[in-house]
Formats: structure tokens, C-alpha cells, sequence
């Protein structure tokens, strides 16, 4: 497996999009060569986007995601219902994008824990603040980019279920997919599993 980097504010490039994750994970189990990507991608706009450089940046985003695991994982993306799907796509999300973990980790864990009820900017201002003081060499994000990072974790979270929506942002328990936990399961994952799991 690649090594990635800890923390990245490529999570501002989208939410779990899991109907193009479908399609590209259905790209990386046909093991298709470079050239026939470049024609799924540009001739064939098979992620029907506007323009060729949105569908490489797209395509990339979502092949960095799923290349954390294995092609186990991207049969249940491709082949799995939604529920499956969204929740495979988290996992590879929470590998892939630290912030993302975190978050649910010591944020979304913590507030349940506490029996809150919802989530707020400033929940999400106070786990900037918490990594930019625990996090070595933390890049200095400007205000707009963490702006955009935390409009991306919340649509997340909404997609996969614990918030009702990204206006009100409920808190709410969710059951991950059997699929997606025997997965991880029989992956040794258990740092995704304990990040995506509310107990």
C-alpha cells in the first residue's frame, strides 16, 4: 500500500461522491492501461463533468481514496448497495484524509459521548485550533480553505448519517454496513473501524 500524508486539505476537492466512486472503482478492477483511462475519462466522460481537467482532478481524488485499500473494498463500492457503498467510501475516505478521522474521532465521538445534539461551527473552529497546537508542521491554512474543508466534512457526515442534514446537523447513531465492517475486520483496519464506528 502507498503512504500518504497525515494531514491535507484535499478533502475541500469533494464529499464521499459515491456514484463516481462507483464508476472508478469499477475502472480500477477492469485494470485498464493509461490510455483507455484517459478515454473513460475524456472520450467517453463516463464521470459526466464539464470538462476533461474536472474529470482527471475528480478521478484522481477518488482513485487516491480507494488505492488505500484493497480491491476487496472496491467491489463493495462498485457492487454494493447504497448503504454499502456510502459506508465503504467513508472508509476509504477516513484512510486516506486525516482531518476527516479526527473529526469523527475526538469531535463527533466526544459530542455524543456528552449526549449533545448537534454539531456547529465552532466545534469545528476548536478541532483547527486542537490540530494546529498537537500537529507538527501543520500546514497554514487560510480561512477560506478551512472554510471549505469543514463545508466537505459536514456534507460527509451528512452522506454516511450522523448529521441529519448540514443546516441543522443533528447528531444521530448510525449502523455501519455488515459489509464494510467484516471488511475491515478481516483487514486488520482497526484505526478506520474504531473512527467510523459509534458505540
Amino acid at each position: 500500500m502507498k503512504s500518504f500524508p497525515v494531514y491535507s486539505a484535499e478533502i475541500t476537492a469533494g464529499s464521499l461522491k459515491v456514484m463516481e466512486s462507483r464508476v472508478i472503482a469499477g475502472l480500477l478492477l477492469d485494470e485498464i492501461d493509461d490510455a483507455a483511462w484517459k478515454s473513460a475519462l475524456v472520450k467517453e466522460n463516463v464521470l459526466q463533468t464539464r470538462s476533461p481537467q474536472t474529470a482527471y482532478r475528480l478521478a484522481q481524488l477518488i482513485r487516491n481514496r480507494l488505492e488505500t485499500m484493497s480491491p476487496d473494498l472496491w467491489k463493495l463500492v462498485r457492487d454494493g448497495n447504497k448503504l454499502v457503498a456510502t459506508h465503504a467510501c467513508l472508509a476509504a475516505t477516513v484512510k486516506r484524509n486525516a482531518i476527516v478521522a479526527d473529526f469523527l474521532r475526538f469531535v463527533v465521538h466526544d459530542q455524543l459521548r456528552r449526549y449533545e445534539v448537534k454539531l456547529t461551527n465552532r466545534d469545528w473552529i476548536e478541532f483547527i485550533y486542537d490540530c494546529q497546537c498537537r500537529v507538527p508542521n501543520l500546514p497554514e491554512w487560510q480561512e477560506s480553505t478551512i472554510i471549505r474543508m469543514r463545508s466537505s466534512v459536514f456534507q460527509i457526515l451528512e452522506q454516511a448519517g450522523y448529521i441529519d442534514n448540514t443546516i441543522s446537523r443533528q447528531l444521530q447513531y448510525i449502523h455501519i454496513a455488515d459489509e464494510v465492517l467484516q471488511f475491515l475486520c478481516e483487514n486488520n483496519e482497526q484505526t478506520v473501524l474504531h473512527c467510523i464506528q459509534l458505540t
